[in-house]
C-alpha cells in the first residue's frame, strides 16, 4: 500500500510519525512530507497536526484522505480541542479517525478511541499518550481500508472551539498555582510557553516533575 503522511514541519508528533513509518515500512511504501506540494499520490493520505489546507485537487490523488482529531465529534470541532478540553477540566478525551473534507473537521467517521487523563500530567507526558493513540489510529487505517463502513456526523450537533494564540497562555499573577495549573500544565514550552508580566518585565515558566525523596 502506497501511504502518505503531511505533518506541519516542526510538530513534536513527527518522531511517533517516523517511528511508524519505520514499523510498517516492510510491508507499505510510507512518505513522511511536510508541505503539500511534496506529495505524490497513492492509496491513503494522513493528515497529521497539518496546517495547510488540503483541496480536493490533492485529495483526489489518494483513495482516502484521512485527519485525527482530539473531540468527541461533531463536538469539538476546530482548533486545539485536546488544550479547550482540558482547560475545562476533562480528563476524559475522545479522540477521532475521519475522512477529510472542505468544511472543517465534518467528514464520516471511521472510529473513535478513548484517551484518558488524571489531571496531574505534563505537555509532554500528555502528548505521548495522544501520539500513541494517532499511531493506532493510523494502523486501524491501513488494515480496515476496504472494509470500513463509516458513520455520518450529526450536523445538529456540531459546536466548534477558537484558535488559540499566544496570549492565551499567559498566567495571572492574583491567581493562584492551583487554580492555573491547567493552563500551566498544557503550555507547550518551546512554541507557546506559559508566561506572566511583572514589574515591568514578562516572565517564561517551565514546569517539570521531580521525584520525591523520603526523608
Amino acid at each position: 500500500m502506497r501511504i502518505s503522511i503531511l505533518c506541519s514541519k516542526g510538530h513534536p508528533v513527527t518522531l511517533f510519525l517516523k517511528r511508524w513509518q519505520k514499523e510498517n515500512s516492510d510491508l507499505h511504501s510510507i512518505e513522511l512530507v511536510n508541505a503539500k506540494h511534496e506529495l505524490l499520490g497513492g492509496d491513503i493520505l494522513f493528515l497529521i497536526s497539518c496546517h495547510e489546507i488540503i483541496g480536493l485537487d490533492i485529495r483526489s490523488m489518494y483513495q482516502k484522505t484521512l485527519v485525527i482529531h482530539a473531540s468527541d465529534l461533531p463536538r469539538g470541532r476546530g482548533w486545539s480541542p485536546l488544550v479547550w478540553q482540558i482547560l475545562e477540566g476533562h480528563n476524559c478525551i475522545t479522540v477521532s479517525l475521519l475522512e477529510a473534507e472542505d468544511a472543517v473537521d465534518s467528514g464520516k467517521i471511521w472510529t473513535q478511541k478513548k484517551m484518558y487523563l488524571e489531571g496531574h500530567e505534563l505537555y509532554n507526558e500528555i502528548n505521548d499518550q495522544l501520539f500513541q493513540i494517532e499511531l493506532d489510529l493510523l494502523s486501524f487505517a491501513v488494515d480496515n481500508l476496504q472494509s470500513i463502513k463509516p458513520r455520518q456526523q450529526e450536523v445538529s450537533e456540531a459546536t466548534y472551539y477558537t484558535r488559540r494564540n499566544p496570549g492565551q497562555s499567559k498566567l495571572d499573577t492574583m491567581k493562584s498555582i492551583a487554580d492555573q495549573f491547567d493552563l500551566l500544565r498544557i503550555s507547550d514550552p518551546q512554541r507557546y510557553p506559559a508566561f506572566f508580566d511583572f514589574a515591568g518585565h514578562r516572565y517564561k515558566i517551565e514546569i517539570s516533575k521531580i521525584t520525591i525523596e523520603e526523608e
